[in-house]
């Protein structure tokens, strides 16, 4: 089973986190009930099993959990690939969700790169402040080593367009991710590694 778990404490912020690339429970306790909902929309659509609970300094606001949250799960999901051998490596998706319309494409190459052009119209949902998503989705690219393309095609209601980020998220990661048979184990990539 593709899985990794890993602990990380901090000054601001002490964490727990396990994935499996191949399903399992979800369980998210971040101390933010607006990024577990998140989460658990990414992992739920992923169909990844993921167990994160975070202790941070949220009287502060939640810079860091969140921050810190996908600076784990990045690192979480590259050690779970392993060396990438048979992945299909590629994933896409355009998803509607409600009015909002997000595309998703990613490439887990292993060169850490963010293009995120979602502009959500107002600067929280409930107490989180929606610049947060660009801050997690920076974390896991740089630490799970993929590039990462986020794009808001159409939107009017903040929540939505953040929920069809990681709807699509947890899609097109899974895709990419998934064993692709006809590879034979093969690493693709015309380099022989994808790091």
């Amino acid at each position: 089973m593709r899985e990794y778990e890993i602990k990380r404490k901090t000054n601001e912020t002490d964490i727990s986190l396990w994935l499996s690339l191949d399903g399992g429970p979800c369980e998210v306790d971040s101390g933010c009930g607006f990024l577990d909902h998140m989460l658990t929309l990414l992992a739920r659509h992923g169909r990844f099993g993921l167990r994160v609970h975070c202790a941070g300094d949220v009287n502060v606001d939640y810079h860091h959990t969140t921050e810190d949250i996908g600076i784990c799960l990045g690192r979480a999901f590259a050690k779970a690939l392993g060396n990438k051998a048979g992945i299909i490596r590629y994933g896409d998706i355009t998803l509607p969700m409600d009015e909002a319309l997000i595309l998703c494409a990613v490439d887990l190459s292993g060169r850490a790169c963010l293009v995120y052009d979602v502009q959500p119209p107002t600067e929280k949902v409930g107490d989180f402040d929606t610049e947060l998503v660009k801050e997690f989705l920076l974390a896991f690219v740089r630490t799970s080593g993929a590039t990462l393309h986020v794009r808001e095609l159409s939107g009017e209601n903040s929540h939505h367009i953040l929920e069809g980020v990681f709807k699509a998220l947890g899609r097109t990661l899974a895709k990419a991710a998934a064993i692709d048979p006809s590879l034979g184990g093969e690493i693709p990539s015309t380099k022989g590694v994808l790091a």
